[in-house]
């Protein structure tokens, strides 16, 4: 088993913010817009994990009310430049927002959560969501925790294990999609795209 060391992971983003940030990246627009179709004008919504901004920029561009945040200050830092507003460093087990969200939006990100402490974290953002507010999320799945060429830790969840982790954190409407694709290491990856509501 892989020792779940986020700090090597926070590690590599310090290390590499401005190249990872600034590589040509086109936003998943067909998830974007399916994610904002589920959305009011002006929403709230929490871009978690938000990298380069570039999602963030998109979402605020649909005209919703976005709090971007990352667990890198460095990335939010290159984030708030492309974005032009301030950005959050926030990780993941630090989140204690209180019916404040809409929407959130952890595209890429909450792979990054060791197993063990998911199912918390899946608690923390329920509570952040206001009742019958909706998240969206993928993983890149797998059988094991893991790390990646650049020595990220990854929780590599089966669709049935993750589906169990929200379902055990009082998610409702618990959908995962699977689907062929790549990541930033270049490798084909087979992802898990969840839906899931808050229901009360």
């Amino acid at each position: 088993m892989t020792k779940p060391d986020i700090d090597d992971t926070l590690i590599f983003y310090r290390d590499n913010a401005a190249t990872y940030a600034g590589r040509e990246r086109r936003p998943p627009a067909a998830r974007l817009d399916a994610f904002m179709r589920k959305l009011a004008p002006g929403a709230a919504v929490l871009d978690l994990g938000c990298g380069g901004g570039h999602d963030s920029l998109a979402l605020l561009q649909g005209g919703l009310d976005v709090t971007a945040c990352d667990g890198s200050a460095e990335l939010a830092r290159e984030a708030e430049a492309r974005i032009g507003r301030k950005v959050d460093v926030v990780r993941f087990q630090e989140i204690d927002w209180r019916d404040r969200f809409d929407g959130i939006w952890a595209e890429a990100s909450l792979l990054h959560v060791p197993r063990a402490e998911l199912g918390d974290v899946l608690a923390r953002l329920r509570h952040a969501l206001r009742p019958r507010s909706v998240l969206h999320a993928s993983f890149k799945a797998g059988e094991a925790e893991g790390r990646d060429r650049f020595g990220r830790y990854f929780n590599y969840p089966s669709a049935a294990w993750l589906r169990a982790r929200f379902e055990q954190a009082d998610w409702s409407e618990v959908g995962i999609r699977e689907a062929d694709g790549g990541g930033y290491d270049g490798e084909p990856t087979r992802w898990l795209y969840v839906s899931a509501i808050r229901a009360g």
